[in-house]
């Protein structure tokens, strides 16, 4: 299976998210959908589904750092698509204000189950800053598995400015284990009124029918964070308030 990456080239682009009901995101959809084309792996597939394992230290600092708002923070994750291990991803998320970057390296199977019970011995280092980095804080400041995170995207893009527009639905924490190849792994809803995240990022522009487009977007500018939320829902989860 080929994924495509957003952006793996180190060059931070800007981002803009919006958090949108049901009736919002299908206004949203029609629209832009009229002005853009699906991304490559959408075309040929659909919504697709992305599960992540991201990671925190003993501190909880990327969890912390994002609920008091640090302008310039980093989250680290491992990511695969529709419950395939063909592509592993091991992926830093950087954000500095507005802006943000992903770096990622490809892992195998053996390495991501590793890390996920605590052994980084087959992690080896590279010439790959995340791998670095990653191992640094491993052993620096403890970092470890926090919490599973699935959502269904359906994508767009725009090859004037670079513009790509996602539709991330049915967001979803792992509630008993942080063992993302778990078959039998139970997900929560994070949003149980079926809210869908819309991310808007490009690099220098957003061209002008576009821009004009994602302006008239009813929905709530927010800086939502999918590993907090669900992150939020594991800490607070009560079986009598979330219906699976």
């Amino acid at each position: 299976m080929t994924v495509l990456q957003e952006n793996n080239s180190g060059k931070y682009r800007h981002e803009i998210k919006l958090l949108l009901s049901k009736a919002e995101y299908v206004t949203a959809r029609t629209r832009i959908s009229a002005l853009m084309k699906p991304d490559s792996h959408s075309l040929k597939n659909g919504d697709y589904f992305i599960r992540s394992l991201y990671f925190d230290d003993i501190n909880r600092s990327s969890y912390w750092d994002k609920i008091a708002g640090v302008t310039h923070r980093k989250k680290f994750r491992i990511r695969t698509y529709n419950f395939s291990t063909d592509v592993i991803r091991l992926e830093c998320k950087e954000k500095n204000g507005d802006r943000i970057r992903k770096t990622s390296t490809g892992i195998t199977l053996d390495c991501a189950k590793a890390l996920i019970n605590g052994d980084n011995s087959l992690l080896k280092p590279d010439s790959s800053f995340v791998t670095a980095e990653f191992l640094s804080l491993w052993g620096g400041k403890g970092l470890r598995p926090s919490v599973v995170v699935d959502y269904v995207r359906e994508a767009y893009i725009e090859p004037i400015g670079n513009v790509r527009i996602t539709f991330d639905k049915a967001l979803r924490a792992g509630l008993s284990s942080v063992d993302m190849f778990d078959e039998n792994l139970l997900t929560v809803p994070a949003y149980p009124n079926g809210m869908v995240i819309m991310e808007v990022k490009y690099d220098g522009f957003i061209p002008k029918a576009l821009s004009m487009l994602v302006s008239s977007v009813s929905g709530e500018k927010i800086a939502v964070s999918k590993f907090t939320t669900c992150r939020d829902v594991v800490n607070n989860y009560k079986p009598q308030a979330i219906s699976l």
